[in-house]
């Protein structure tokens, strides 16, 4: 029976999806204007205004165990980093620079194979399959779609080497061995941001907050129309904390005061942002903030590795942290909001340039 469809846009999507061959197929077949799923709204475009000091909080982990006030230090920065921006670079986190730079050549690789050897890759079937490649997480014909592709794995048995076997062979032990260090960072900065909420060191742990990690390798192809498009569209995070080291190309902006703010490649650095779940976790102490990526200009495409982390257990009921809660400061949201509500309501709306926070907040 020959499907029905509601709009010609419905058709265009269902056939790129179809065709398993990403925005690098578009690419590759030569096309020379972006399609019109693609195509975004002017008022979606508006570039960074430049009339700003604005600069993403750079923060230093370097000799953090050696005192008690060297580490203080390091919390007060990443305190006053969550509250006024909700994200912030970090450089000398213990991941070495050659992981990174051999992480990044991985997904690069597995992206820049031919149509032919990706495709059985090719899934949204998140639940079941350990490995997906796909185009856009978020492809509906209601909404822009982002000139990106990416590929996610989800983390949850690392020491299993049989588990691993589920990686295509292509970037296999680079990402595994660039997962085990991010399971350290996590730890590290789990910590960090328990005390910078006041809390004690294994406070956020022991919610489970960080217990669920997905690791998501992006590619952005070179766009023929960069003006007409996103890399990624504005959105904020769903999960409680990620982590992602990006190549030396750009375009990563974060929304800070109303304006776009370039997230510049730094050399051994990584970004670390707020989710929603920790801004609602904080009961808004910490923010979760909107952010995108440019369509790429240069002659070179972009890659990234995104790290999220999130609950494990679907069903737990999260909530704003009774210490965190006072008369002076009630809670502002719902104490019993499930990852899995969250996730299932965030992907209900998509990414539409609006945030999921409101509908969770309790009416004053």
């Amino acid at each position: 029976m020959e499907a029905v469809y509601h709009s010609e846009a419905e058709k265009r999507v269902k056939e790129f999806d179809e065709s398993k061959a990403g925005v690098k197929g578009i690419v590759d077949s030569g096309l020379t204007k972006i399609p019109p799923m693609f195509v975004h709204p002017p008022e979606e475009l508006q570039r960074n205004n430049m009339d700003h000091d604005f600069r993403v909080p750079m923060i230093d982990l370097k000799d953090l165990d050696q005192s008690t006030e060297r580490r203080k230090e390091v919390i007060n920065e990443i305190s006053k980093a969550a509250e006024a921006w909700g994200f912030f670079q970090i450089v000398n986190h213990g991941v070495p620079l050659e992981v990174m730079e051999e992480v990044l050549k991985s997904v690069r690789r597995f992206h820049e194979q031919p149509h032919e050897a990706k495709v059985e890759w090719y899934s949204r079937d998140f639940k079941k399959k350990a490995f997906n490649y796909f185009s856009n997480g978020d492809l509906k014909a209601s909404t822009p779609a982002g000139w990106r592709d990416s590929f996610s794995w989800q983390l949850q048995f690392l020491e299993d080497e049989s588990y691993s076997q589920a990686l295509p062979q292509v970037c296999r032990r680079e990402i595994v061995d660039y997962s085990k260090h991010m399971t350290q960072l996590q730890e590290k900065l789990s910590e960090l941001l328990s005390e910078a909420l006041g809390l004690s060191t294994d406070y956020l742990s022991s919610l489970g907050c960080f217990k669920s990690t997905s690791l998501v390798g992006h590619y952005y192809p070179v766009c023929p129309e960069p003006h007409l498009t996103l890399g990624a569209n504005k959105h904020s995070d769903i999960s409680f904390l990620t982590l992602l080291l990006q190549d030396t190309v750009g375009g990563l902006q974060v929304l800070h005061q109303n304006v776009w703010v370039d997230v510049p490649p730094v050399q051994g650095a990584l970004v670390a942002n707020l989710g929603d779940l920790m801004q609602i976790t904080s009961n808004d102490k910490f923010k979760s903030v909107e952010h995108r990526v440019l369509a790429t200009r240069t002659a070179e495409p972009r890659t990234s590795v995104a790290c999220f982390f999130s609950a494990e257990d679907k069903l737990k009921p999260f909530g704003p942290i009774k210490e965190l809660v006072s008369e002076t400061h009630p809670p502002i949201y719902r104490d019993n909001i499930s990852f899995g509500e969250y996730m299932a309501y965030y992907r209900l709306k998509g990414e539409d340039g609006n945030s999921s926070l409101p509908l969770f907040r309790l009416v004053h």
